[in-house]
């Protein structure tokens, strides 16, 4: 497919971009303490200008210091942090991108605990469980509040940007005017449509008069609220209206509140492009540059979208994290180079909500951006053990800094158990990020050896200065009375062809592995039972995930016994204890499937060891983890040889 729509230019405001592809704002956690921009924000979005990207938003960026919604947050209302700000732009400008900055209140979604102050909103209700309830925001601080978003915007020229985004989505503060079901105001602020916009009117107004149109406007909108008696897309459409007429030069057009954050960052089950329809009725109502943002990954659908004229640009978020180089890669056609966001929300979701510096399980050297420009030493020979995920991004990352790599897998089948988590319903993307390694394998010249069996004879042989030994985890088999007389299957052989359950199906664990079998095996016309020690079935997926893998156990009917401990298999089924002491069973199963979890699996590095000094261990191999502990283990140790 040609990418010609998607590397036009076009004009927003007195700002001319590029190309199409714009970097969505988020949060990063990079910046330093008192707001300011720091040297590992710099090398972030430097990447990003230098892959291609033709407009750059920097992270929501704090206008008022009331209203500091973490301690590593971006932040202009203060002069001091001008300059810093202006460090990173004038990189991005050097590099050939433009740049906008999104200026924020968090409003009901900050941190009173950071800030030092009680949250605000539009009225003094929470924006979910668990959340301080907010203090409704006075008239005289709406109107202070008003000049200090004209105040940072004017910071933001004075840094040489190119525009300012007034964040109205989310939630966040001004978004808590918009909608009838946070707003319950009676002053000029509330009630009627034109009350409850009045607060971005003012904005606008004062933004313009001081900087005047020498830099752009933009306002990030939701395309609807996604929850009842909140804004629908018909009243976003008529706000994007109102916005042109109010002078605005463009629209960021994203979708929810966080109540429903699924459908702001959306998880591996909604594809890409899952807000199109809402952001073309959003478009229609407007003549103003429109961008559309929604789990945008490769950029066909996104060319679609510029072609047909349903948006003006398209925002890659988390794309930009896994492969700040997709633009380029596009123009190039080498999209099999690309590293492809997977939407699994383990470093960049996960570390936003923890206050700690995102990360990527696709592309660990996120945040590290610098540390690609190190130099090698001398080129070493490198062994590496294993691949599965940890271990092939330990081979193409070592390659590709002028080591001889070669890798080992004892199947037939490389990808390890990232492999097998695409098959369960909506999970299809994670092979994406297997083939996007082998591919890297195969372009940095790593050697790859199928179904060999690694022993100390075959070190000995290959002689290398360095091994990694990714060797994964097995399936956690405890010594429960019947557990290896009973004829129970697998999970991971369930999901690989290897077994084949019957119709009436009980998979004993509900963890992740468990519970996604079981819709696995819901999907495909099975009868399923999960029974699971915690309370709940799922715990440990991310919220996100979770919501649609619980659709899944509603549409496929599948039952589950929580709070159960299985005390002995038996063919057929379990008998099980619960918290309260109550002994109980169920039988009559055609097929038992063991899900309780994974083990390390290292039977190699006392003997390489002694064979190879320099081993190291990664991944499951040191214990059983998440796939981001893989990849950020093998980064870690080719940084290190």
């Amino acid at each position: 497919m040609k990418f010609n729509s998607m590397f036009t230019p076009i004009q927003i405001g007195p700002m001319t971009v590029p190309n199409r592809f714009v970097v969505s704002p988020m949060c990063n956690n990079y910046a330093n303490t008192d707001g300011t921009l720091s040297d590992r924000t710099l090398a972030y979005y430097r990447e990003r200008a230098l892959g291609g990207f033709g407009l750059i938003t920097l992270e929501a960026t704090v206008v008022d210091e009331r209203a500091k919604g973490g301690a590593n947050k971006s932040c202009l209302f203060s002069d001091h942090q001008i300059a810093a700000m202006k460090r990173v732009i004038d990189e991005c400008h050097a590099n050939g991108a433009k740049i906008s900055v999104q200026l924020q209140h968090a409003g009901p979604e900050g941190n009173a605990k950071v800030a030092g102050h009680a949250l605000r909103a539009a009225s003094s209700i929470s924006s979910a469980e668990g959340r301080d309830v907010p203090i409704e925001i006075s008239r005289e601080e709406i109107y202070e509040l008003v000049g200090l978003y004209g105040d940072a915007a004017l910071r933001a020229k004075k840094a040489g940007a190119d525009a300012v985004e007034i964040h109205c989505a989310h939630g966040y503060l001004i978004s808590s005017f918009l909608s009838p079901r946070t707003n319950k105001r009676v002053d000029e602020f509330g009630g009627c449509f034109e009350n409850r916009v009045r607060i971005i009117r003012l904005i606008i107004e004062d933004i313009r008069e001081k900087v005047g149109h020498s830099i752009a406007i933009l306002c990030r909108i939701n395309s609807t609220d996604g929850v009842d008696g909140g804004l629908s897309v018909h009243d976003s459409a008529a706000i994007a209206a109102y916005l042109e007429d109010a002078g605005v030069d463009g629209l960021h057009v994203s979708r929810s509140v966080h109540i429903r954050d699924e459908y702001m960052w959306a998880p591996t089950v909604l594809h890409g492009g899952f807000n199109a329809d809402l952001v073309t009725e959003i478009k229609k109502a407007v003549s103003i540059p429109v961008i559309m943002v929604g789990r945008f990954t490769e950029p066909h659908f996104a060319e679609l979208m510029v072609r047909e004229g349903r948006a003006d640009l398209i925002a890659f978020g988390r794309q930009s994290l896994a492969d700040p180089a997709t633009p380029n890669k596009a123009a190039a056609g080498k999209l099999d180079e690309m590293l492809p966001c997977i939407a699994c929300l383990q470093g960049c979701v996960a570390n936003m909500y923890a206050g700690k510096p995102i990360t990527c399980l696709v592309n660990p050297l996120l945040g590290r951006e610098s540390e690609m420009y190190k130099p090698t030493g001398a080129s070493k020979k490198v062994l590496v053990v294993g691949g599965g995920v940890g271990g092939l991004y330990a081979a193409w990352l070592a390659a590709s800094r002028g080591h001889a790599v070669t890798v080992f897998e004892k199947n037939d089948t490389l990808g390890g158990q990232m492999r097998l988590a695409a098959y369960p319903p909506g999970k299809g993307d994670l092979t994406n990020m297997v083939r996007s390694y082998i591919q890297k394998c195969e372009q940095y010249g790593v050697t790859i050896h199928m179904n060999t069996e690694v022993t100390t004879d075959l070190i000995k042989q290959e002689n290398p200065d360095v091994a990694i030994l990714a060797t994964g985890a097995t399936p956690l088999v405890l010594p429960i009375p019947g557990i290896h007389e009973s004829g129970l299957l697998h999970a991971v052989d369930i999901l690989d062809g290897k077994s084949h359950a019957g119709k009436n199906v009980l998979v004993v664990g509900g963890g992740m592995v468990g519970s996604e079998t079981a819709a696995f095996l819901g999907e495909a016309g099975h009868k399923v039972t999960v029974v699971e020690l915690r309370d709940e079935v799922g715990a440990d997926v991310r919220s996100e995930h979770r919501k649609f893998l619980m659709k899944d156990f509603d549409e496929y009917d599948i039952h589950t016994i929580t709070g159960a401990k299985v005390a002995s298999f038996f063919e057929g089924g379990v008998s099980y204890t619960q918290a309260d002491g109550t002994e109980a069973r169920v039988d009559g199963f055609d097929s038992v499937v063991l899900a309780m979890g994974s083990r390390a699996y290292n039977p190699l590095e006392e003997e390489v060891k002694q064979i190879v000094p320099d081993t190291f261990v990664i991944g499951d191999a040191v214990r059983a983890r998440r796939a981001l502990d893989a990849t950020t283990d093998a980064l870690n140790v080719v940084m290190a040889i």
